[in-house]
């Protein structure tokens, strides 16, 4: 897979559970702006 796709099921799958980006950041020990990344492909 690719840093597009990924990034596009990771906001799919955040958005189904109905979490924030901050909301998922804290669960995975990261800051929000890298889960913006992860689903920006970049």
């Amino acid at each position: 897979m690719n840093q597009e796709k990924i990034g596009k099921f990771i906001a799919d799958m955040r958005k189904k559970k109905r979490i924030t980006q901050k909301e998922f950041a804290e669960k995975l020990g990261v800051t929000d702006k890298t889960v913006s990344r992860w689903e920006n492909g970049l």
